[in-house]
């Protein structure tokens, strides 16, 4: 009788949140991260966490960006968390000189911008005047996919329908981002960087769509990057 095959690794992946909320996204992203088999911890703002241990990031939904970091003025009418700022600016430069992968959801996404230099619009109201006001967890936008991107690679689709809960969005690209996704409007809806690192921000939440495949792919992919990145640090380690 033959041995069984080991199971292969899950993948530490640290996932960001709100310290006074979020517990919904938490969950959702847990059961995605669980899904695409991988393991989850939850960061928050106030924590010391030993960046070292994961093996990749999911930077998550939640709170406004503070204005200042993308070049603009407070605006007292938005509600932000510092805390949580720093800490996801401090784990984006982590997992930039360690090559690890990272996937932004929402928020997330408007933070990989933020960090590499960009910006965004505070209110798209005032800048896509014609574009719906869609607040809802359900699939109801429609978002065109650009040909030949990773994104389009791993939804495997030239168009998905996603939620939207967002009031923001990416204005000027930071360094090495591309637009790989938009909706009808021209909002943009997905980022990735250049090269072959997995860097990805997209401006729904597929944590809470883990049950259609195309979502739950987004977790997959970034599992699949953990591992893999992790196989070739060990193997460069023997090496050296």
């Amino acid at each position: 009788m033959g041995l069984r095959p080991r199971h292969r690794q899950r993948p530490l992946i640290g996932i960001t949140s709100s310290a006074r909320g979020g517990r919904y996204m938490w969950w959702c992203n847990r059961l995605a991260i669980l899904m695409a088999s991988g393991r989850a911890r939850r960061i928050t703002p106030g924590q010391k966490p030993d960046l070292n241990r994961f093996e990749g990031f999911v930077i998550g939904g939640g709170d406004d960006i503070t204005p200042t970091l993308y070049g603009d003025e407070i605006d007292p009418a938005i509600r932000v968390d510092p805390a949580r700022d720093q800490l996801e600016q401090d784990i984006l430069t982590h997992a930039e000189k360690t090559d690890l992968p990272v996937l932004g959801i929402c928020r997330g996404a408007q933070m990989i911008n933020v960090h590499r230099g960009g910006a965004i619009y505070r209110d798209i109201g005032e800048i896509y005047r014609d574009a719906p006001r869609l607040r809802t967890v359900l699939p109801r936008k429609r978002v065109e996919i650009r040909p030949g991107s990773r994104l389009a690679d791993i939804v495997r689709k030239p168009a998905i329908t996603v939620n939207a809960l967002h009031h923001q969005s990416i204005s000027r690209l930071g360094r090495g981002l591309e637009i790989v996704a938009e909706d009808l409007w021209s909002i943009v809806q997905g980022v990735e960087a250049q090269g072959d690192r997995f860097v990805m921000g997209v401006q729904w939440h597929p944590e809470f769509l883990f049950f259609l495949p195309s979502h739950l792919r987004l977790f997959r992919a970034l599992t699949n990057a953990a591992l893999t990145n992790a196989a070739l640090t060990s193997r460069a380690r023997k090496n050296s």
